[in-house]
C-alpha cells in the first residue's frame, strides 16, 4: 500500500512540474513541432501535423513522461539490491516503458485517423 502512496505522490509532483513548468517554458520558446516527442511520434506514424491537435498531445505526452517517471523510481525504490544494480534495471526499464508506450500512444493517433494520406493510392 506504501508503494502505491508513493507512485501517486511522485506521479502528481513529476506531472505537475513537467506540465505547468518545463512544457510553458519549452511551448513559449520553440514551435510544438520542433519538441522532440511531438516530432518523433510525428515521424514514426506519418501522422499529420495539420489535423492533430497538437496541445493535447503535449499534454498526453506529459502525463506519459510522468507515468514513466513515477513508475520506474517505484520499482527502482522497492528493489533491495545495490545501487548499481538499481540503476542498471531502472535504465533498462526506463527505454523499455518510453518505447512501448509512445508506441502505444503513436497507434492510437493512427487510429484516429490522423495519418498523411499517401497520394498514389485509393481509399475505400
Amino acid at each position: 500500500m506504501e508503494n502505491l502512496i508513493y507512485f501517486g505522490v511522485v506521479f502528481i509532483i513529476v506531472s505537475l512540474v513537467y506540465l505547468l513548468f518545463i512544457n510553458k517554458r519549452r511551448l513559449k520558446k520553440e514551435n510544438i513541432k520542433d519538441m522532440k516527442e511531438v516530432s518523433y511520434i510525428i515521424s514514426k506514424f506519418k501522422l499529420n501535423p495539420k489535423v492533430m491537435n497538437l496541445k493535447s498531445i503535449v499534454i498526453t505526452i506529459g502525463f506519459i513522461n510522468a507515468f514513466i517517471i513515477a513508475f520506474v523510481s517505484m520499482i527502482v525504490a522497492m528493489i533491495p539490491l545495490q545501487i548499481i544494480l538499481q540503476f542498471m534495471i531502472g535504465f533498462v526499464l526506463l527505454f523499455a516503458l518510453v518505447y512501448s508506450l509512445y508506441e502505444i500512444y503513436g497507434r492510437i493517433l493512427v487510429y484516429k485517423g490522423w495519418t498523411k494520406k499517401e497520394k498514389g493510392k485509393k481509399e475505400k
